[in-house]
C-alpha cells in the first residue's frame, strides 16, 4: 500500500528529472542568460494584492539594481507604458522606469476553465508550458514568480536563472488535506465529494501525491518569500527549505489611508467589502450575514448599507456579479447593497474613508491585505477567524481590540450589528488601535524586508553579469 502511494510521485519525479536534464541541455544551448530580472505574473490585470506586490517588488529591484532591466511576463495585451500607468493609477506605485514586456500567448494552459477536473495538477503542469514559452523568449538572471506557479521553478532553474518567489498562498496545504479527509464541503471541495467516503479518500490520495510534487518543485527556489505566518508554516512543511524561506509581509498602502480621518458622518455610515469577485471570497456569505444583520438592526429602528467593491477580470467574474445581484433581490437587499466595480485607486480610498467597518469572509485567507487597508483607513475590520487575519493582523495592539473575527453567518451578522450600534467614541478607540497595528504592514516595511532578502541574490547576479562582460 505504501509503495502504491509513492508510485505516482516516483514516476512523475523521474519524468521531472529527465525534463530538467533535457531543458538544461537545450535551453543553455539555445539561449544565453540576459542581464534582466523577470517577473512571472501572467495576469497583470487582476487588481488584487498580488498585483500590488508585483509593482512594489519591481520598484524595489529598480532601486536596488538600476543597471538591470525589469521584464514582466504577462498574458495580457500590455505595453511598458500601460503597465507603468496601471501601477500608478491602481496602486499608487510609481516605477523608476517602465518595465519591458514579454507577451505570453499560451496563458490558456493555466486557466481553470481548461481543466474542469483535476484543476490543480492541470494548472500546475500548464504553468510549465507557460514557463517554457517565457524562458524561450527571455532567459533572465533572476526569475521572480509573484503568482504562485511553483512548477515553473523547475524550468527556470534548469535554464540557469536564479529562482525567487513571493508565495501568497500554497497550492497545497495541510489544511486542504485535513478538510478533504474530514469531508468538509467548501469552494475547493465539492459537496458531492465531501459526502462520499470513497471519493474523499481518492482526493486525499491525490492531494498527498500532489503535495510531494509541489515540494519537489518548491525546493528549486533559491529564495522563497512568504506573506504570512500561516503561509510560512505550510511552505516549511511541504517545501522543507526553512533556511531559504523568509517572511516578508505584503505591501499595504497604509500611508495614504492613515491620513484619512477616523471620524465618520453618522448619516452616511456604511459597511464596505473589498474583494475580487471570486468564489473563495464568499460574497454569498456576506449577503446572507448582512440580511440577518438588517433584521436585527430593524428591531432597534436602525439601518445599514453594504458596498461591495471589487474588480472583474473576465466574463466569469461578471457572471458572478450578476448572480450576486440576483441574490440581493432574493434576500430583499437591493435597496441596501451597492456594487462598485473596477474603481480607480482614488475612488477606493474615498470609499474606505467613509466606511465604519470592513467585511472579509474568505476562509484561510493567506494574509489579507484588504483587512490591513480597512484598519489603516479607520474602518473596523470584521474578518474570518482563520489564517492571516487571525494569526498576524486582527490581534490586540497594546492590550486594545483591533477588530472582530467570525466564522459563521450568525457570527458575522452579530459583529456587523455590534459595530453599527457602537457609540462613536468606542468605535474610534478600536479604529485607533487598528491603525497602529496596520503600520506594521506598510509599503516601506515591505520595501525594507524585500530588499534585505533580495540583496545576496542581486549581488550574485551582478557578479555573473560582470563575469559575462569580461568574457
Amino acid at each position: 500500500m505504501q509503495l502504491l502511494r509513492l508510485l505516482p510521485s516516483a514516476l512523475f519525479g523521474a519524468a521531472l528529472l529527465c525534463a530538467v536534464v533535457f531543458l538544461k541541455t537545450v535551453l543553455r544551448a539555445r539561449r544565453s542568460v540576459k542581464p534582466v530580472v523577470a517577473f512571472f505574473h501572467p495576469y497583470t490585470n487582476d487588481g488584487g494584492g498580488g498585483e500590488r506586490v508585483l509593482w512594489c517588488a519591481a520598484r524595489a529591484v529598480q532601486e536596488m539594481a538600476p543597471a538591470l532591466d525589469i521584464v514582466v511576463y504577462t498574458g495580457d495585451s500590455a505595453t511598458p507604458e500601460s503597465l507603468a500607468a496601471r501601477a500608478l493609477d491602481r496602486f499608487g506605485v510609481r516605477l523608476v522606469k517602465a518595465p519591458l514586456v514579454v507577451k505570453l500567448d499560451k496563458r490558456k494552459w493555466v486557466e481553470s476553465k481548461t481543466y474542469p477536473r483535476f484543476t490543480i495538477i492541470g494548472q500546475s503542469l500548464g504553468s510549465m508550458v507557460l514557463a517554457w514559452e517565457a524562458l524561450s523568449k527571455v532567459t533572465p538572471l533572476i526569475f521572480l514568480d509573484t503568482s504562485g506557479y511553483a512548477f515553473t521553478y523547475v524550468f527556470a532553474r534548469a535554464a540557469g536563472s536564479l529562482v525567487v518567489c513571493y508565495t501568497h498562498y500554497p497550492t497545497i496545504s495541510t489544511d486542504m488535506l485535513n478538510r478533504v479527509r474530514d469531508r468538509t464541503a467548501l469552494y475547493n471541495n465539492d459537496i458531492r465529494i465531501s459526502r462520499s467516503f470513497l471519493l474523499s479518500m481518492a482526493k486525499v490520495w491525490y492531494y498527498r501525491a500532489l503535495a510531494q510534487l509541489y515540494g519537489l518543485a518548491g525546493r528549486c527556489a533559491h529564495l522563497a518569500m512568504v506573506n504570512s505566518s500561516w503561509t510560512r508554516a505550510h511552505i516549511n512543511a511541504i517545501w522543507r527549505i526553512p533556511n531559504r524561506t523568509v517572511l516578508v509581509y505584503p505591501p499595504c498602502d497604509t500611508l495614504t489611508l492613515q491620513a484619512l480621518p477616523l471620524e465618520r458622518l453618522p448619516q452616511k455610515q456604511y459597511i464596505i467589502s473589498v474583494a475580487q469577485f471570486r468564489p473563495e471570497k464568499a460574497h454569498d456569505l456576506q449577503l446572507e450575514a448582512f440580511a440577518l444583520a438588517l433584521e436585527q438592526l430593524s428591531l432597534q429602528n436602525m439601518e445599514a448599507r453594504l458596498k461591495l467593491v471589487g474588480s472583474c477580470r473576465n466574463q466569469e467574474d461578471e457572471n458572478r456579479v450578476d448572480s450576486l445581484k440576483q441574490r440581493c433581490q432574493d434576500l430583499g437587499l437591493e435597496q441596501n447593497v451597492d456594487f462598485c466595480l473596477n474603481v480607480h485607486y482614488s475612488e477606493l480610498v474615498k470609499l474606505l474613508g467613509g466606511a465604519i467597518a470592513g467585511l472579509h469572509t474568505m476562509t484561510d485567507e493567506h494574509f489579507g491585505i484588504v483587512v490591513v487597508e480597512y484598519m489603516a483607513a479607520g474602518a473596523v475590520p470584521i474578518a474570518h477567524n482563520s489564517a492571516g487575519p487571525k494569526l498576524d493582523i486582527v490581534v490586540n495592539e497594546g492590550g486594545h481590540r483591533t477588530g472582530f473575527l467570525a466564522s459563521s453567518v450568525s457570527e458575522f451578522a452579530d459583529a456587523m450589528c455590534h459595530v453599527v450600534t457602537l457609540p462613536a467614541n468606542e468605535r474610534m478607540e478600536i479604529a485607533q488601535a487598528a491603525r497602529v497595528r496596520a503600520a506594521l504592514f506598510s509599503e516601506s516595511e515591505f520595501d525594507s524586508a524585500f530588499k534585505k532578502a533580495m540583496n545576496p541574490l542581486i549581488e550574485q547576479a551582478f557578479r555573473f553579469a560582470c563575469n559575462a562582460e569580461s568574457r
